[in-house]
């Protein structure tokens, strides 16, 4: 048998890479990111973090123990322009300049995105200070997210949960029943709804609720897809996912 040798050409890849921090037991977000990045010239490099039920505050800090590891193993010895981290409530007990550090611990150099700082970056982008705001949570990470909205300058203006205590209950919420419950919601004198958690099942439904609700809302996993396309210059319109996404 004669065996040849060839040269390899590489492709001169020009899409700036954007890593996602999911977490192990969400069911939503991988979705989510995936039903936007599948139409951009952008690349999406994802790994997942390991998360303990039930959602207390401990235990949302205790998971960030391994995200340096996790975002390494995202195309290791790779840079990458941007990391997303997949947890609002996460980002909020662990603090956003720990979740920063541990991530550019891995990928110096790279822009960070969180749900909630991306919230408030969208918010301020929309020039909005009055919100309802939709959890999925327990009482206790109920207020941290309250407290955080109202220390960066935002008046809530009415709040509602399902106050679940596991991640993988929250992924299996009914999407139209979702719908059902935040139409009836009283965001009568809001601004915008903001609906948190990256595994609830509300991206799908933005476009519609926006319809029924006469009111811009905005999700966990929308604000965090345009806040980390924008991180990479990255500005067209994106239709059916609410005004956040489409071109002002």
């Amino acid at each position: 048998m004669k065996s040849i040798s060839i040269k390899p050409k590489f492709r001169n890849n020009t899409n700036s890479k954007i890593g996602l921090v999911a977490l192990s037991s969400d069911f939503s977000i991988e979705k989510d990111f995936n039903s936007i990045f599948l139409n951009l010239p952008i690349d999406l490099f994802i790994n997942r973090l390991p998360f303990y039920n039930p959602l207390t505050h401990e235990n949302l800090i205790k998971m960030t123990e391994k995200l340096t590891e996790v975002t390494e193993n995202i195309l290791p010895n790779q840079t990458l322009d941007t990391v997303a981290y997949g947890c609002t409530s996460g980002t909020i007990a662990a603090g956003v300049d720990e979740i920063t550090n541990k991530i550019q611990s891995a990928k110096p150099n790279c822009k960070v995105t969180t749900p909630i700082t991306s919230a408030v970056n969208a918010l301020k982008h929309l020039n909005l200070k009055k919100i309802s705001v939709f959890t999925p949570y327990p009482q206790a990470i109920n207020e941290k997210v309250i407290n955080y909205f109202k220390n960066e300058g935002f008046a809530i203006q009415s709040f509602a949960s399902f106050n679940l205590e596991s991640d993988l209950d929250i992924g299996k919420i009914d999407p139209k029943y979702l719908l059902e419950v935040l139409t009836k919601m009283d965001t009568n004198d809001a601004e915008a709804l903001f609906v948190s958690c990256t595994a609830l099942p509300v991206f799908e439904i933005i476009q519609e609720l926006e319809n029924k609700i006469k009111k811009i809302v905005l999700s966990s996993n929308q604000v965090l897809i345009w806040d980390s396309i924008r991180s990479v210059g990255y500005d067209s319109s994106i239709e059916g996912y609410g005004k956040l996404l489409s071109k002002n």
